[in-house]
């Protein structure tokens, strides 16, 4: 009978990488942060354990869409009060929160539990291409 291998506690390394965001497509880079993170890169990926690396994103502001989803495209939150619905375009989002519109697309492939919290927890994301991470010697993501 075959055993599932679960990875122990000291056998896993997380990486740094970073990605420079600067003319990208947002989905294209969103799922290229999401494997990264989930780990699924690696030959010892199992599903449910933090396998993943540590990624940087820098030049949020910088990226591309296609089409007409820069006017079209809409995101949506609520303050939690009666007629609180508030939306904002993607155009309007990059101008305030560039943050926010990689960080919204990422979560968006990741699973949407705990072990999802933990996941887009290690994604750092930053408008400008200056980030406090240069002790953590990141390398580009292949």
């Amino acid at each position: 009978m075959q055993k599932t291998y679960y990875p122990k506690k000291d056998e896993i390394a997380s990486d740094w990488y970073m990605v420079d965001a600067t003319g990208m497509n947002l989905g294209r880079l969103a799922t290229r942060v999401a494997q990264a993170l989930m780990g699924k890169h690696k030959p010892q990926f199992t599903p449910g354990v933090l396998m993943g690396d540590y990624v940087i994103v820098i030049n949020a502001e910088k990226i591309e869409v296609t089409g007409r989803k820069l006017d079209e495209k809409v995101y949506y939150r609520h303050t939690g009060y009666p007629g609180g619905l508030k939306k904002i375009t993607l155009r309007e989002q990059l101008e305030r929160f560039p943050e926010r519109v990689i960080q919204s697309a990422v979560w968006g492939m990741v699973p949407h539990n705990r072990h999802g919290r933990k996941l887009i927890q290690r994604l750092k994301v930053y408008a400008g291409g200056d980030h406090p991470h240069g002790a953590q010697k990141p390398k580009p993501l292949p």
